[in-house]
């Protein structure tokens, strides 16, 4: 094209669209720095048009991609793809979105319109381009953000900001994990850098016995929540220091509390100095619970309160959530240690070394226990909760002896249930069907378990079809990854030119994919060896399998669960059966959850507090196979999925595991298996798809984030922030 010819059509498309190249690159870019467009489907497929090789190269990240376009290459591609229109329907719905309070709000938030609700999380995962999560903690914290901004709940979030965020997981030739940290291109995140009322960037400082810890404010925009990042990469920290935000659960205990501290300490100083005036506190974990010391402290301080007044106010507006019924998952710290990093805070609260201590302990006069976050997350809230109605159960007895003289029912920690963000996981495909038969406005509707009963109205064949699509676009996912995992171990050609054709759409597909912690029991399946060889290699009915998940890098028996798995790909009985795709993250877990028939999950009852993965499966058909634990325990109702056993474990913990692998066993061949392969003449399971739809309407109200956030505020958020609990109608 001459430049004549260029002049003109940069002259035509301003006449047309009123906006010049620049002001048309501005308006992406307004959609890129906005995490709201993580969750559109259309705008997702807008950005991956542009360039769709770069747009996965550059790991689905729009501000990075946009950076490769000069304004005028933008606007000469938009041309080319006639995008303007979706554009400015996809920028005027993002401005509508944020100028509109939604109905929900206007019933349900009361009194926090004035008392903002403070989130305090130490990972949030809202989307794989924003690498500043591990795993279901953080992607929990990233769905209920979002759900918040989706229903208008007043809130903040606050957390750390990792320029290496959690590691890339390669496998070697042996199988075993290795890990790589990557430095994260600051650059093309969608970070702002938030003004104090002075004007100037906003730094805040955390005092300890061996000096200070500086921290800036981080900035980004989640739908209508604003999410503020901590970052000690500065100056005026020790090297030491500078480090303390680089990795995701990194470094030793030391590293550990001084993460906590600042998350903690320094995300109430932010907030004050953003001029954030909460009404709510809510802990996500025990990790960030030095913050409620600190409003203590702004509590004395500001209002002359006593230390024991002070504790009373702040525990009557804090919320704690806890996730983990591990013991040893709950993070300690010995007097040294807490003396170093809290001494100065202690001074300013007006108790002494011991007293801090007895606030972290279930005995408090115990000088040998040391300091647990937990424990203080339960002294200081008033509301507690654990992630699911059998976790309730199990943290009660866990942390009964904070309560001597209660009954278990009497100790206050109840349950709200973990949900996902809808939105977030259901596949564009599968939304497109449920509003074709639901209508445009279901999604919005969501909440309410009336709009998901119209499922039955979908054509069976039509929902199958979908299934299939979704289905087999994981399988090319998993067959470029597979092949992109040879070729980086140097492998041979032929073996390259294997992973394209590996496994098969037409096969029963189960997909186990999570942390490998060893109680999650990755490995159950591979006990019988022969026995799985004559379920994955039936010539009538077959059945293949795709692992995914990261072990903790001082994990080494997780480790061994991963090497064992990978490595069946040498076993020719195995080798298109049994596939390991490396560095799980959030569009991994999108592939998988979108399209495997059905997810599987055998965790060690009752070590799973909730479960998410399963839940984000439910959206797009896919049927859950699982140990009745966490949220399946009380989700399965015998026509919705499959269950693993009868609820019941044994003292014996190999007792338990031998049970549970024969009834794993026993449920795949005589229930799961056969139901899937029982074809109408059609060549339809139409018995699978009842089952399908009973999943949709039974699980996907009822387990969607939307419904978990509005359970926090009418349950605990209202009431926290000193409000009135207008109820919603009974589910």
């Amino acid at each position: 094209m001459n430049q004549l010819d260029r002049t003109v059509l940069l002259s035509s498309t301003y006449i047309k669209t009123g906006m010049t190249p620049q002001g048309l690159y501005d308006k992406c870019m307004s959609l890129a720095n906005n995490l709201w467009w993580s969750w559109h489907p259309e705008v997702i497929n807008m950005f991956r048009s542009l360039d769709p090789i770069r747009w996965r190269h550059l790991g689905h990240n729009p501000i990075a991609l946009l950076q490769e376009f000069t304004p005028e290459r933008l606007e000469n591609r938009i041309n080319e793809l006639v995008l303007h229109t979706r554009i400015d329907q996809s920028y005027r719905r993002m401005r509508e979105y944020f100028h509109t309070r939604p109905d929900w709000a206007k019933k349900y938030i009361g009194v926090l319109g004035s008392k903002p609700v403070a989130y305090f999380s130490l990972e949030f995962g809202v989307h794989e381009s924003v690498p500043i999560y591990s795993g279901g903690l953080g992607v929990l914290s990233g769905d209920h953000i979002k759900s918040a901004s989706g229903l208008g709940v007043p809130l903040v979030a606050v957390g750390l900001f990792y320029d290496q965020g959690y590691f890339k997981q390669h496998l070697d030739e042996s199988g075993w994990q290795q890990e790589e940290y990557l430095d994260t291109m600051v650059e093309y995140l969608p970070l702002k850098t938030p003004l104090g009322k002075d004007g100037k960037t906003i730094t805040v400082c955390v005092e300890t016995r061996s000096g200070k810890i500086f921290a800036r404010v981080r900035q980004m925009n989640v739908g209508r929540v604003n999410l503020y990042l901590l970052d000690t990469d500065l100056d005026e920290n020790s090297p030491e220091d500078r480090q303390l935000t680089s990795r995701l659960y990194g470094g030793n205990v030391r590293t550990r509390i001084r993460q906590e501290l600042v998350s903690g300490v320094g995300g109430v100083r932010a907030l004050k100095a953003l001029g954030i005036t909460p009404g709510v506190y809510h802990l996500n974990e025990g990790h960030n619970a030095f913050a409620t010391l600190e409003v203590i402290r702004e509590k004395m301080h500001e209002d002359g309160m006593s230390f024991h007044d002070a504790f009373r106010q702040v525990a009557q507006c804090t919320v704690f959530t806890t996730h983990t019924p591990v013991p040893a998952g709950h993070d300690r710290f010995d007097a040294g240690l807490m003396e170093e990093h809290l001494g100065p805070l202690r001074d300013s609260l007006g108790i002494a070394a011991e007293q801090l201590m007895e606030l972290g302990r279930v005995e408090p006069y115990n000088p040998h226990e040391p300091f647990c976050m937990t424990v203080l997350g339960l002294k200081l809230s008033r509301y507690a909760n654990a992630v699911s109605s059998l976790h309730g159960h199990v943290s009660r007895l866990m942390w009964a002896n904070l309560w001597p003289h209660r009954t278990e029912e009497e100790i206050p920690i109840g349950h709200i249930t973990n949900g996902v963000h809808v939105p977030s996981w259901m596949s564009w495909q599968m939304k497109t069907l449920f509003e074709r038969y639901l209508g445009v406005n279901w999604s919005q509707e969501s909440i309410d378990p009336e709009s998901w009963q119209g499922v039955y109205r979908i054509d069976p064949g039509e929902l199958w079809e979908t299934h299939n699509a979704l289905k087999t676009m994981l399988i090319s996912f998993a067959r470029r990854r597979l092949s992109r995992q040879c070729r980086r171990r140097g492998e041979p050609d032929e073996v390259i030119e294997q992973t394209r054709n590996l496994l098969d759409p037409q096969i029963l597909t189960i997909g186990f994919a999570r942390r490998f912690a060893t109680y999650k029991r990755a490995t159950i399946i591979l006990r019988d060896i022969d026995r799985l060889d004559k379920i994955c290699n039936n010539p009538e009915r077959p059945v293949q399998f795709i692992f995914a998940g990261k072990a903790h890098p001082a994990d080494n028996p997780g480790k061994e669960f991963i090497r064992a798995i990978a490595n069946l790909r040498h076993d020719p009985r195995f080798s298109n059966r049994i596939l390991f795709i490396e560095d799980y993250d959030i569009n991994v877990c999108r592939h998988m959850v979108q399209g495997v028939d059905v997810w599987l999950n055998n965790p060690r009852r009752p070590l799973e507090a909730s479960g998410t993965s399963g839940m984000k499966a439910v959206l797009n058909g896919g049927l859950n196979l699982s140990i009745l634990d966490g949220w399946w325990a009380e989700a399965y109702d015998g026509t919705n999925g499959f269950a693993i056993g009868r609820g019941t474990q044994h003292i014996d913990e190999s007792i338990t595991d031998e049970r549970d692998c024969q009834y794993l066993y026993e449920v795949l061949e005589n229930e799961v298996v056969p139901l899937y392969y029982e074809v109408d003449e059609h060549g339809l399971p139409n018995a699978w798809i009842k089952r399908m739809m009973n999943s949709f309407s039974t699980l996907g109200w009822r387990f969607s984030a939307h419904r978990m956030v509005a359970d926090y505020v009418i349950n605990t958020y209202l009431p926290a922030a000193g409000g009135v609990s207008c109820k919603m109608p009974a589910h």
